[in-house]
């Protein structure tokens, strides 16, 4: 009997270390990472059927084919890491492309998701997962509002400490 209740009790414990694992490593960016600022383009400031949401595009969304030089056929989804430098008006933007993880330097990671024939000829279409942004009433209000006269500035995420 003893051994059955160790067990029920190891069992539960592993699951909330697991939990407690993923939650901290989603969170250890947030409080050791630097934040980036980058510019955005409004896309739609609003959706009638997902709420206070917000669709964002970036100048970084789309990549001239010459900027990633791969000298191979590029497939959809396939990784690309894209580089940012810090602008004089402190707002991060595109510095370089390539499918190689950079060694040091702030870069966003990001999939390959225009690679049809029949579109745009000169560049690629890149989705980092940072497209959407979901907030309460008011502020979605304002993001509108913001975005209506000119574009925003987003905090764009936050790199792991120690490493890029």
């Amino acid at each position: 009997m003893k051994r059955g209740v160790f067990a029920l009790v190891a069992a539960i414990a592993v699951q909330f270390l697991i939990l407690a694992g993923l939650y901290v490593k989603a969170q250890v960016p947030l409080w050791f990472g630097e934040p980036i600022r980058v510019k955005t383009i409004p896309v739609d400031p609003r959706s009638m059927f997902r709420g206070n949401y917000a669709r964002l595009n970036y100048g970084f969304s789309e990549i001239k084919k010459s900027a990633l030089s791969a000298g191979r056929q590029v497939r959809q989804g396939e990784v690309v890491y894209v580089s940012l430098k810090k602008s004089p008006s402190g707002l991060y933007e595109f510095s370089s492309a390539s499918f190689d993880k950079p060694d040091e330097g702030i870069f966003l990671r990001g999939r390959i998701s225009n690679t049809r024939p029949w579109g745009n000829d000169d560049s690629y279409r890149v989705k980092y997962g940072i497209e959407a942004y979901f907030a309460p009433k008011k502020k979605a209000l304002q993001l509108e509002k913001d975005l209506r006269e000119g574009g925003g500035r987003v905090n764009g995420g936050a790199q792991w400490p120690g490493k890029p």
